[in-house]
């Protein structure tokens, strides 16, 4: 198992940070080298399902997700069930003085076995400098957008 956990402050309410962070099909706005929609009840609610789809060019991963708890503007867990992409994810959004603390935490089984499991500290790094600034990111559109 890769568990992976990063989160940023966002200087605005909560509803609008949950109303930005789970309006699925403007992720790309930014997430970095992603794309994402809904595809079973616009990814909202306990069964709505998400496709994310990241890369650069011909090199790009699918991920699957069912939303296995929604509650709304704190939580949206996922579990990842695609080929490549496994485990579950969650999105918390927690109130602060200044605005809203995002939490998002990935909790993978690696793919490739034991190659995965060995290559996991070396990509480690580039996953949670590349979530960190999506989040970053997020926290400067969502007073934006």
């Amino acid at each position: 198992m890769a568990k992976l956990s990063v989160s940023t402050d966002v200087q605005a309410p909560v509803d609008q940070v949950w109303a930005a962070l789970t309006d699925w099909g403007r992720q790309g706005e930014w997430m970095l080298g992603t794309q994402v929609r809904g595809i079973v009840q616009d990814g909202h609610g306990v069964g709505g399902e998400i496709e994310a789809v990241t890369g650069i060019g011909r090199l790009r991963i699918r991920d699957k997700m069912r939303v296995t708890r929604w509650e709304p503007p704190h939580v949206c867990l996922v579990m990842h069930y695609g080929t490549l992409v496994r485990g579950t994810g969650a999105f918390v959004v927690d109130e602060h003085p200044a605005g809203a603390t995002v939490v998002w935490e990935e909790t993978l089984d690696l793919p490739l076995g034991l190659l995965g499991r060995l290559g996991w500290p070396l990509i480690r790094p580039a996953v949670r400098w590349g979530l960190t600034r999506s989040l970053h990111r997020f926290a400067r559109w969502v007073t934006t957008a």
